[in-house]
């Protein structure tokens, strides 16, 4: 089967596509990439001694820390040095410590939320941030003249590398920990004390925000911190469908809120006292909530089309700039590296604020939210409830619609723009918004994205509705033009 390195990397079921051998093929596509002139768009590294350097961390799934060895060998074998994370840990802070050591890119082993039959390959640049189109394109490139040529990769033993110094194992947890500590008010929440589940379902995430909050005082309940490489048989994705074990837990009173990070701790979710998920429309509204209106910050917000539109009513109380992007964090990232962002941040948990690497990270709004809920001293279910009085109600729902055969992008998108409804649920289409896919804005503030895939027959359909009828009547729309493809 074809290695398709889209944005981002690269995810294969295990033992399928995701083999040792085909690893090892990428990873030297990385590596011609990474040493091309072009690799970082003239952004050179901190020192010029460490030109050559790459990190490399892994996550917790099956056979994760014996594919991050392999990568580290043939990066060794091609000259680099690499730094290898000497446990499982989060994406961001490998991602961190690319930044903080100088490295040309990193390299990361996990397939992040997916099922665990999946792994994959995360390709960080030198700014800790995703790589770009470009940069993956340039991987790409690579992968397809090595095969023409039948050059195979470099390797190098492992143990040989290690003896030689081209393979060292580091702990990325201390300076992560450092750097968030920076980030957060950690006497805020000393001061408060809260009690806390933690939900690392089986994640890299494990023991790091219980980690951290050592010494303030609050009582912590992590559940599901153990190794297991098969997630207990679920996805490893922070929703309430995948959360009935930290709702059971806040029930049996072992904390008055819940924190739930997923495979590769990039992503966050919430559940209150009452055992309600707060999705991460909530979470990233009450971080801007809060950064401007206590901290005093400034600065643009950047979300995605498929995010909630009570961030854009947040920045115009604010007075704050904000940018729509396309689905995926590398797009937020970009306007997070060139231009003054307070906070960016996607629907699936993704977010990231001033101050810290352009990356979404799971760990870092947990802790937000920690010290959000210990400053006002209220529980999760008020402060929610006072934010949808302020810029609510918000009801949101996303499906994913199988098509009876595949459509072109280009061509649906089109079709949606030019066969526009005048009206969805009684209220007049105002707006139509073609960033990713065609998204209705309607007169009273609710919306309706359409995103055909680009890469199998499916529609993916996202409503926010200022009433459950409304999103009822927003995806029903959305159903219509799914079952209208034969």
């Amino acid at each position: 089967m074809p290695i398709n390195f889209g944005t981002d990397g690269w995810r294969a079921v295990i033992s399928d596509t995701f083999t040792f051998n085909n690893l090892r093929l990428v990873t030297q596509a990385i590596a011609d990439a990474v040493v091309s002139p072009t690799w970082n768009n003239g952004i050179s590294s901190q020192l010029e001694s460490e030109a050559l350097k790459m990190v490399v961390g892994f996550d917790t799934r099956f056979l994760s820390d014996r594919y991050a060895r392999e990568v580290s060998s043939v990066l060794a074998a091609n000259g680099f040095s690499v730094r290898l994370s000497q446990a499982d840990a989060p994406t961001p802070a490998i991602s961190f410590a690319v930044q903080q050591m100088g490295a040309k890119a990193g390299i990361m082993i996990t397939a992040s939320h997916n099922a665990p039959r999946y792994n994959g390959v995360k390709l960080k640049s030198a700014r800790g941030n995703s790589a770009s189109p470009e940069q993956c394109g340039r991987v790409e490139v690579y992968l397809n003249d090595n095969e023409i040529q039948s050059r195979g990769p470099n390797s190098m033993d492992f143990q040989t590398a290690k003896n030689q110094g081209l393979i060292a194992t580091f702990n990325p947890i201390p300076a992560y920990h450092e750097h968030l500590r920076t980030l957060i008010n950690m006497d805020v929440i000393a001061d408060a004390k809260p009690r806390i589940v933690i939900d690392s379902m089986y994640g890299s995430g494990r023991g790091v925000i219980r980690g951290i909050l050592q010494g303030t005082g609050c009582e912590i309940e992590e559940i599901r911190g153990d190794l297991n490489p098969g997630f207990g048989g679920i996805h490893p994705e922070p929703i309430g469908h995948y959360l009935n074990a930290l709702a059971s837990t806040i029930s049996m009173g072992k904390g008055d809120f819940g924190l739930a990070t997923d495979g590769d701790a990039d992503r966050i979710g919430a559940m209150d006292g009452r055992g309600n998920f707060v999705d991460p429309h909530k979470i990233m509204a009450l971080a801007l909530k809060y950064l401007v209106e206590v901290r005093g910050m400034t600065g643009a917000v950047v979300r995605t089309v498929s995010t909630s539109r009570m961030l854009d009513r947040l920045a115009l109380k604010y007075g704050l700039k904000l940018y729509e992007t396309p689905v995926g964090f590398n797009h937020i990232s970009d306007y997070m590296l060139n231009e003054d962002i307070l906070i960016g941040g996607e629907e699936s948990g993704g977010i990231s604020f001033k101050g810290h690497i352009p990356e979404g990270d799971g760990v870092l709004l947990g802790l937000l939210l920690t010290e959000i809920i210990s400053y006002y001293h209220t529980p999760l279910y008020d402060l929610v409830e006072e934010l949808l009085q302020e810029v609510g109600p918000a009801f949101y729902q996303r499906k994913d619609m199988r098509l009876k055969r595949p459509v072109a992008k280009a061509s649906m998108s089109k079709r949606l723009k030019d066969e526009a409804p005048a009206s969805i649920g009684g209220e007049t289409v105002q707006e139509i918004i073609a960033v990713d896919g065609i998204k209705y804005i309607l007169s009273d503030d609710s919306w309706l994205l359409i995103r055909p895939s680009g890469t199998e027959p499916v529609l993916r359909v996202y409503a926010e509705g200022r009433s459950m009828a409304m999103v009822d009547a927003l995806m029903a729309y959305g159903e219509g033009i799914a079952s209208s493809i034969s």
